[in-house]
């Protein structure tokens, strides 16, 4: 099975923003097609999984991972959306199929012992956490993190507007990350509402990574784009 290097994580440029390609945005009916075409412009793809209750959608399976696995060298970063009942079996699951980092939900109320269960897997952990939920619940969970991914649309649910509150909550949560005792790397992430006018706000707020759907897949020239990415502070 392709994967990345043991050391990807430590890999990760950290002179410029990241480029988070989401799956979910790929051609759906040509999906391996879509990870050849976009090449080795992804820093890591984002992998969406939803149980249709805890978010509003049906979302990848591991099958599908496992078979997109042995087409990328490129890390996967699974953020599963799922109930507390099967998160650890979806763990289980996706680390098989081939995921490289996993996220749950800092609403998940076994998210400890599920950051601890990908940790012994030898997996990269992250959380992230809902619009409507406090930034602070994810403090006690920091100093095992290695993302934290803040969402800035309400869950599930593509083609939402940027929320007004979006660009606080990173500049609060990046506060967070600063002021752990462990000062390991722990990647800020923004997802939801990235447009070309949202991303340079979500940059300056703090956001080290952007979750790209349409406005990678669509670019009429993604090198292009890509490079103006690079190129934000």
């Amino acid at each position: 099975m392709p994967k990345p290097p043991a050391d990807w994580f430590d890999r990760l440029p950290q002179s410029r923003p990241l480029a988070e390609f989401s799956l979910w945005s790929a051609n759906l009916l040509a999906m391996a097609d879509d990870l050849s075409r976009v090449g080795s412009h992804p820093d890591l793809y984002h992998i969406d999984v939803a149980d249709g209750s805890f978010a509003p959608a049906l979302l990848f399976f591991p099958d599908l991972v496992a078979a997109l696995r042995r087409r990328s060298v490129l890390p996967f970063h699974v953020h599963l959306m799922v109930q507390d009942a099967m998160l650890l079996a979806q763990i289980d699951q996706f680390a098989g199929a081939g995921a490289d980092l996993i996220s749950v939900h800092a609403e998940n109320a076994n998210a400890a012992t599920a950051i601890s269960h990908i940790r012994a897997l030898g997996l990269r952990a992250g959380v992230v956490v809902r619009l409507e939920t406090p930034v602070a619940t994810s403090a006690p969970l920091l100093e095992q993190l290695d993302f934290l991914t803040m969402l800035g649309t309400n869950i599930g649910v593509k083609g939402q507007s940027l929320d007004a509150r979006a660009t606080a909550r990173l500049s609060e949560a990046a506060g967070l990350i600063a002021r752990r005792a462990n000062q390991a790397r722990c990647v800020l992430a923004a997802d939801g509402g990235i447009r070309a006018q949202t991303v340079p706000l979500l940059i300056k707020a703090g956001a080290e990574t952007v979750v790209l759907g349409s406005l990678a897949y669509s670019a009429p020239d993604l090198a292009a784009r890509i490079a103006w990415l690079h190129r934000l502070k």
